[in-house]
């Protein structure tokens, strides 16, 4: 009976991609079959283009619940590359036999030739291979892998040494994972119809832990050609076209451009070969050419970074590496050898981290500079370019074409006037573009709102080699920007799992790229986060953001909107039901704490401005608002931040009382009284210094508009530091800085001319009150030295000498 040859192959080894070249070469098959997505095989002349490699077929899946991505890379040392390039020399049949990305078999993988053949068996895996090192004295899995295949063996020894490694990895009774067992099925099934048509040999190129389970499985299958399977609840004339209603899948694989680091073990390529320019000299100069490639690149990057490398350090290197292939019983240095030797010459210093190609994963750290600079040369900078013609998605043609249209050339700097209509229609372009993350796509001033009353805005433009291979991918959301961005941001909030945080930040960036047709089920869940929110801090500043879009989103499509207007209404409902508790605020939320009240603070304000029987007006009672606040700010037991921005907040909106009062008889006689500038000072009285400065803060966040129309402010205030002895005042100072960094500088400015006055001291300069200090010392250290001198004075007072020494603004 003729028996398919099945070659077993670790992805990306230059040693098992010359023995599949060697073997067609030698067999002349009719049919080689080779690991890959079988739904590009109508598409495999794409992949004899003149492309400059490493590129890959990216394949994808996206539905208004899904999005899945994975790669099939390549680079001129994959096996699976050879087997395509020879297999098309020798006239062989080139078919790929492995399911689709999109298979739910392969949902969890977004590298066919990279991710873990079965997590669940993995430890049995391990546990040959380090006994295999514990015999072999090798450390680590890269090592071993040299050693016993990439050491030059002859193509018989080679192939057995890889079928022994392989079932031992993989025993015939294993049946794998569910997913794997999908996988296999459909390979054999390529077998057995391949066997079927009797034309000629049959050669399989695949994973080496798929190998044993094919040589069994391919006799006990059907042999009629297999069908390539399509996602769930679709038909073959559905949905493939990229022009389909928007909630049908979508679907299909493009060539990308790739790059070396990208294939690289050590940035998380799982079970791809590490240092991928190391083996692709390997491959291309065998192992004096690739050693003296790679003495070459390391030796001139550490003299470029003006570290030590001089010719005795070469020649250091090059006898170690000798003498360690000898001690290892290797014919040629192997890149382990290279490494090891690298690091016993040029590493002046002790090691404070393994290795780093001693284990997997990124570069942990401590690892010395000259090792880390190593590990990035033999890694290599390499980028794939896709050969002119290749088929790309739409909306590669549809950026190139809003591109031009705007007049936008991604090169250097580009300002924007959000005023004009021209400029605004480039940055909501440029936001959707950011929202697919394109690299070379950054801004780098602007406004933090969509809605922001700020007009200027500055990006930095690019076009990397990596941009291509994004904006390809990209594709997968969409055909046109609009779509695929929306798409896209959808996707990214559905993942933000109901935190009220992510899902307004998200329609902030929506109403940045002019996105006016989010799903209304999104709208529901931002309804659904704000009821299971447990954190003011969390809940009020998104609250605020989404009140902005409620009042001014016309942009958006949003202002007014139903959905909108109730998740405002029930969050601020929940807002000051949170707040009402009194709890200690870690310093970390101060900021978000205050910006919660100026949200809250925000929507009463505009509450009470709505003209009685104004449809577009909240429902929501600003009263109770102002009630709680007073109440807060009475609590002895409330933070003193939030004492202070309460306050701060009913006294910034006394005197609209007033209005409220006249709109019923229930709410007259329920409506709280308005908050006095005495009542204010007499806050901050009652507090001990420590926390006046965090009072103050939000008092001055909350209210920094009225209190700077306040005369009596600024004395009362003044007033209030003079009564601090030294120590007190060093205490209060630290606090009392930052209260007042909440002033923007005019404001700053007309508050130190107020002081100046009270201490007839108009003929200084504002600057020496709200000029930067003329030292370099922190608030905390000014403090410690206002301390010290108060120390000092008391102990010269002590002798009868009076400093004069006295505290103020």
């Amino acid at each position: 009976m003729n028996l398919p040859e099945i070659i077993g192959v670790r992805h990306h080894s230059p040693a098992c991609a010359r023995l599949v070249a060697r073997r067609i070469r030698a067999l002349q098959p009719a049919f080689v079959l080779i690991e890959g997505p079988a739904d590009f095989n109508a598409r495999l002349d794409e992949l004899a283009l003149p492309h400059q490699l490493p590129v890959a077929i990216y394949s994808y899946l996206s539905t208004g619940e899904v999005h899945h991505g994975s790669w099939s890379p390549f680079a001129e040392h994959s096996p699976e590359w050879q087997a395509l390039v020879v297999g098309r020399e020798t006239g062989a049949q080139l078919r790929f036999i492995d399911l689709p990305a999109w298979h739910k078999a392969l949902g969890q993988l977004e590298n066919r030739y990279a991710d873990v053949a079965d997590a669940e068996h993995e430890h049995q895996a391990e546990a040959y291979e380090q006994a295999l090192e514990q015999q072999l004295s090798v450390q680590g899995r890269d090592a071993l892998w040299d050693h016993l295949f990439e050491d030059g063996c002859e193509d018989g020894e080679l192939a057995q040494r890889l079928s022994t490694y392989f079932a031992h990895l993989r025993p015939a009774h294993e049946p794998g994972s569910l997913g794997n067992q999908q996988r296999e099925q459909m390979m054999a099934r390529w077998i057995a119809w391949a066997m079927a048509q009797g034309t000629g040999p049959v050669l399989v190129v695949c994973g080496g832990y798929h190998a044993p389970a094919l040589g069994r499985l391919w006799t006990e299958v059907s042999a009629e050609l297999p069908e390539t399977p399509l996602p769930d609840s679709t038909t073959e004339s559905g949905a493939i076209s990229a022009d389909g209603p928007s909630d049908a899948p979508r679907f299909g694989s493009f060539l990308v451009p790739y790059t070396f680091k990208r294939l690289d073990a050590f940035a998380g390529y799982a079970a791809g070969m590490p240092s991928p320019t190391w083996y692709q000299w390997l491959w291309e100069h065998g192992s004096e050419g690739a050693a003296r490639r790679a003495l070459q690149a390391v030796l001139g990057r550490m003299r470029d970074k003006k570290l030590p490398a001089s010719t005795a350090d070469l020649m250091a290197v090059h006898g170690k590496a000798l003498g360690l292939a000898r001690l290892r019983g290797h014919v040629q240095p192997l890149r382990s050898d290279w490494l090891d030797a690298m690091a016993g010459a040029l590493v002046k210093n002790a090691l404070d981290a393994p290795l780093p190609w001693s284990y997997r994963g990124p570069l942990r750290p401590g690892t010395d500079p000259v090792l880390v600079l190593a590990m990035d040369v033999l890694a290599g900078d390499s980028a794939g370019r896709l050969a002119p013609g290749t088929p790309q998605p739409p909306l590669v043609a549809a950026v190139a074409a809003e591109l031009e249209a705007l007049g936008i050339s991604l090169r250097g700097t580009l300002k924007l006037d959000l005023l004009s209509q021209t400029d605004r229609a480039k940055s909501r372009l440029l936001h959707r573009l950011q929202i697919l993350e394109l690299p070379g796509i950054r801004r780098t001033q602007g406004p933090e709102l969509a809605l922001s009353a700020e007009r200027g805005e500055q990006w930095e433009l690019r076009a990397p080699l990596e941009q291509q291979a994004a904006l390809i991918e990209a594709g997968a959301w969409g055909a046109t920007l609009q779509d695929a961005a929306r798409a896209k941001l959808e996707d990214q909030l559905h993942r933000a799992q109901g935190r009220i945080e992510p899902l307004a930040q998200g329609l902030n960036r929506a109403a940045w790229a002019g996105l006016s047709a989010l799903s209304d089920r999104l709208l529901r869940e931002l309804q659904t986060a704000v009821a299971n929110e447990g954190r003011f801090e969390a809940l009020a500043p998104a609250l605020g953001l989404l009140h902005v879009l409620l009042r001014h989103g016309q942009t958006l499509g949003m202002a007014g909107a139903p959905v909108l207007r109730v998740v405002v209404q029930a969050g601020f409902d929940r807002a000051l039901w949170l707040l009402e508790p009194a709890t200690v605020i870690p310093p970390a939320e101060m900021e978000a704490h205050l910006q919660g009240y100026k949200a809250l603070k925000q929507i009463v304000s505009d509450r009470l401005a709505a003209q009685p029987g104004d449809g577009q007006a909240l429902d929501i009672e600003p009263l109770r608002a102002l009630g709680l606040w007073q109440r807060k700010a009475a609590d002895p037991a409330a933070a003193p931040l939030s004492r202070g921005a309460a306050l701060g907040a009913a006294f910034s909106l006394s005197g609209r009382v007033a209005e409220t009062r006249a709109m019923t008889q229930a709410i007259a006689q329920a409506a709280p009284q308005d908050v006095s500038l005495e009542q204010a000072m007499g806050l901050l009285r009652q507090l001990p210094p420590a926390t006046l400065g965090d009072a103050l803060a939000g008092l001055l966040a909350l209210a920094r508009e009225a209190l700077a129309s306040e005369p009596g402010f600024a004395a009362g205030l003044d007033a209030l530091v003079r009564t601090l002895d030294g120590m007190d005042f060093a205490l209060a100072l630290p606090a009392l800085r930052s209260a007042f960094a909440w002033l923007p500088p005019r404001e700053r400015a007309a508050l130190a001319e107020q002081v100046l006055q009270l201490h007839q001291a108009t003929h200084l300069s504002q600057r020496v009150l709200t000029g930067p200090l003329q030292t370099a010392l922190t608030p905390k250290e000014t403090a410690q030295a206002t301390a010290w001198e108060a120390r000092a004075a008391q102990r010269l007072a002590m002798w009868g000498i009076d400093t004069g020494i006295e505290h103020g603004l």
